[in-house]
């Protein structure tokens, strides 16, 4: 039996690698703009937590009459510290999360920009920064 080339049907080199290089480039224009998208969301949420952190020391405050200090942390508002004989928590419905990045949230009490700080170091877990690497708190 002999096959002409008329009859074989498939794809030719040439064209497997421009349809590679098409998905290539789309994928060079989608991706970068996706992943500025991520950033944004992580910041967001940190942003969320931060905020329900503050609620739940303001509750915290009004019960025990002071903020937790620095040494207690954010642990106070799950578990009564010694000496809290006012304390009415558990203030959150579940332990602390990490922040978005899987590092702990800072707190310190008093703060340097109000009664406390809460804050988080950014994606890069350093002071300072720019952009998604940039401390995001309270302040």
């Amino acid at each position: 039996m002999v096959f002409s080339r008329s009859n074989q049907r498939g794809f030719t080199l040439l064209e497997l690698l421009v349809v590679m290089v098409i998905i290539g480039l789309l994928a060079g224009y989608v991706a970068p703009r996706y992943f500025a998208q991520v950033g944004k969301s992580e910041v967001k949420a940190t942003r969320a937590q931060i905020d329900a952190f503050e609620k739940s020391l303001e509750a915290y405050r009004l019960d025990v009459g002071k903020y937790p200090t620095t040494e207690q942390g954010l642990a106070a508002l799950m578990t009564a510290p010694a000496g809290t004989p006012n304390w009415q928590g558990p203030y959150l419905k579940k332990s602390v999360p990490p922040d978005p990045w899987k590092n702990p949230y800072q707190y310190r009490q008093p703060g340097e920009h109000g009664d406390f700080d809460i804050y988080s170091f950014g994606r890069d877990g350093k002071p300072g920064g720019q952009k998604e690497d940039a401390d995001i708190g309270n302040w």
